[in-house]
């Protein structure tokens, strides 16, 4: 028996919103192309994939943190163990281009004395 066209859409819907929504982060585009400076605290740490993020305190605010991908970021020597939740951390990077969502793309995250080059190409000075 074949399917319903009302299911098919409904499939079809389905995806594009999961696909739309998964890509919504990926790339620059999102991003202001200024960079800005976040200082705060770490109050989440995560590795997983799709990309290793953030989750900081800041100013009274929450903010997330996304770094590259898992490879990329592993080789900036931002691995398990490198910092810990409640450290003080400062993030420069671009901010999401709505002013209301507190999302930040890191280029470069300092911990104390070290500095992790997340995308190296991108960081201006």
């Amino acid at each position: 028996m074949a399917p319903k066209p009302q299911t098919i859409l409904a499939g079809f819907f389905a995806s594009t919103l999961f696909a739309t929504t998964a890509l919504a982060h990926h790339g620059w585009s999102w991003a202001e192309g200024e960079q800005s400076e976040l200082k705060g605290t770490i109050q989440e740490i995560s590795f997983a994939p799709p990309h290793p993020s953030l989750v900081v305190e800041a100013g009274g605010e929450t903010w997330e943190v996304d770094l590259a991908n898992p490879t990329q970021t592993q080789r900036s020597g931002f691995v398990p163990g490198a910092a810990n939740v409640g450290d003080e951390v400062t993030v420069v990077g671009n901010r999401s281009l709505d002013k209301n969502e507190k999302l930040m793309k890191a280029v470069r995250i300092t911990i104390g004395d070290k500095s992790f080059d997340i995308y190296p190409d991108r960081i201006r000075n």
